[in-house]
């Protein structure tokens, strides 16, 4: 069964058992989890940017150059928070978006993926954006009143913790339970005096079961702007990794803006 569309990241829903991941495939919704056991293939087609939907090589975030140099949503405040000005009025490419997603809370966490690190995003996209991630566990540490105010949090801990996920951890490392209480009162110290008021008491960790049937031993990313083809059996998905057989894996968010064809071949 053959699916063609322009992509974009997988949705998540955390259950009991496994989180349950579906991609988006222009008339067709693939529910991923059915194939796991099975042979894939993946074709690429083309580039569309998924702004001005124009054949153009992908920048970043599934835009091309020239859409990612002017749209908000891929302005600097995005990767560093700190940067945010919306709640002083100042724009920075678009005031009323900036504002919509700036001014309401966010959070400063710590998220488990393959290690412990650092990270801010807004509260509406709690547990999306740990599931993206891979974590398998979370805590939060603050929920503040905006992005800037988590942001410098972050920028102070970041210092002192990890703020980036370790692909190769995340997708080969045994899940290991964190000693939360250990890990909180050794980040607490580095939060700065103004966002003190917004940290939490007691915080209560969440954790994730992934659908995945082999742990790569290895890491062998798959690049379809690179070799434009790839057949494989689908061993397990975990953030927005698609995991094959022989270590192969493959970032869905990475190929945003990528048309592909996909063949579900049993």
């Amino acid at each position: 069964m053959k699916f063609t569309g322009v992509l974009q990241k997988m949705s998540a829903l955390p259950d009991e058992d496994s989180v349950q991941y579906y991609l988006n495939m222009h008339d067709d919704i693939i529910h991923v989890n059915e194939w796991l056991g099975d042979e894939v293939e993946l074709r690429f087609i083309r580039y569309q940017c998924l702004s001005c939907h124009k054949e153009k090589k992908i920048s970043r975030s599934g835009y091309c150059y020239d859409c990612a140099s002017a749209l908000p949503q891929t302005g600097d405040w995005v990767i560093h928070p700190e940067l945010s000005k919306a709640h002083l009025d100042i724009e920075d490419r678009d005031l009323e978006y900036e504002k919509k997603v700036q001014l309401h809370p966010h959070v400063l966490y710590l998220s488990n993926t393959g290690n412990v690190k650092v990270g801010v995003t807004r509260l509406s996209q709690i547990p999306t954006r740990w599931i993206d991630q891979g974590a398998h566990e979370a805590v939060i540490i603050l929920e503040a009143p905006n992005r800037y105010l988590a942001g410098i949090a972050e920028a102070a801990c970041k210092k002192h913790f990890p703020d980036k996920t370790n692909r190769k951890l995340m997708l080969t490392a045994e899940e290991k339970t964190t000693d939360w209480d250990e890990w909180i009162n050794k980040i607490i110290p580095y939060i700065p005096e103004e966002v003190r008021p917004y940290i939490i008491t007691h915080p209560e960790p969440v954790c994730f079961h992934y659908p995945v049937l082999q742990r790569p031993a290895q890491v062998k990313a798959i690049k379809l702007d690179d070799s434009g083809y790839f057949k494989g059996t689908l061993k397990g998905i975990k953030g927005q990794y698609w995991i094959f057989s022989g270590g192969y894996v493959w970032n869905v968010r990475s190929h945003e803006g990528f048309e592909v064809q996909i063949d579900h071949l049993n």
